[in-house]
């Protein structure tokens, strides 16, 4: 490619002369050169990769969970086959997510190596560290509840991913409320008026006070469906096949929005 030189070199000559001119086609040559590159890039390969990437962190990390209490037990193995058929994984996949709950689940499975894997390889997409803590989140609640072992992993896990402390803790207040709300989308009478503990979960949910302006609760409420926007998750590596996960936590959001709403009318 020259064109990026051409220009260069032209616009370079009449600002500067020959020494703008040779300026100008080397400005130019980075320029095609940054073309070329993001022309040949393979980016539904790289989203193929990525959606692959997830699928195996997310799996294996859900047997070593399960595996959290030393053992893992009839009722954990009904809860993630039913999670498989909540996700309406394919048959290739459902045999593929087996092996890798397997494999998370045996003694010597260390969990550091594979978050180091996500982290080089995928880490970096603005969203992919947060949708894997909020799989993993609802894999660990599958039983209705969070055991002090399993929200250990899920903290390792948030360390590797660069979520801090802090930031962890206010996650996991929010995904906790946000399952206070699964299953009841357009479910609650609009005309009953909420209960307080609900209004104090709806507000946590989006991450925000009751204090707050309705300004600032709706632009918390756009951004985390906005995350949640089924393009934008196939784009950054979710695999379709998972994308039930996504839809469901985009119901809760907009269950306890509406909520607030129907609270501040």
């Amino acid at each position: 490619m020259i064109f990026g030189k051409l220009i260069g070199a032209v616009l370079g000559y009449y600002s500067a002369g020959v020494i703008g001119l040779l300026i100008g086609a080397a400005v130019g040559h980075f320029f095609d050169r940054s073309v070329s590159h993001a022309m040949s890039f393979n980016f539904a390969a790289d989203r193929e990769r990525l959606q692959q990437l997830f699928f195996d962190t997310a799996f294996t990390i859900m047997g070593h969970i399960a595996k959290a209490d030393g053992r893992v037990s009839e009722e954990e193995i009904a809860q993630t086959e039913a999670l498989m058929s909540r996700y309406g994984l394919s048959a290739e996949h459902r045999q593929m997510a087996i092996n890798l709950f397997k494999t998370g689940a045996m003694p010597e499975f260390k969990l550091e190596p594979v978050l180091e894997q996500f982290v080089r390889e995928g880490g970096k997409r603005q969203n992919l560290p947060i949708l894997l803590l909020e799989f993993l989140f609802s894999v660990a609640l599958a039983d209705g509840q969070l055991h002090a072992a399993e929200q250990q992993i899920l903290s390792r896990t948030a360390q590797y991913l660069g979520i801090n402390t802090r930031q962890f803790q206010r996650l996991l207040s929010m995904l906790t409320a946000q399952q206070h709300f699964h299953g009841q989308y357009q479910q609650f009478d609009q005309q009953r008026k909420p209960a307080e503990s609900e209004l104090d979960n709806a507000y946590k949910a989006l991450g925000v006070k009751s204090t707050d302006s309705d300004r600032d609760i709706k632009r918390a409420y756009r951004k985390l469906m906005s995350q949640h926007h089924p393009d934008k998750l196939v784009a950054q590596g979710i695999p379709e096949d998972m994308m039930s996960i996504a839809t469901e936590k985009a119901q809760e959001i907009q269950t306890a929005y509406d909520l607030i709403k129907q609270a501040r009318k």
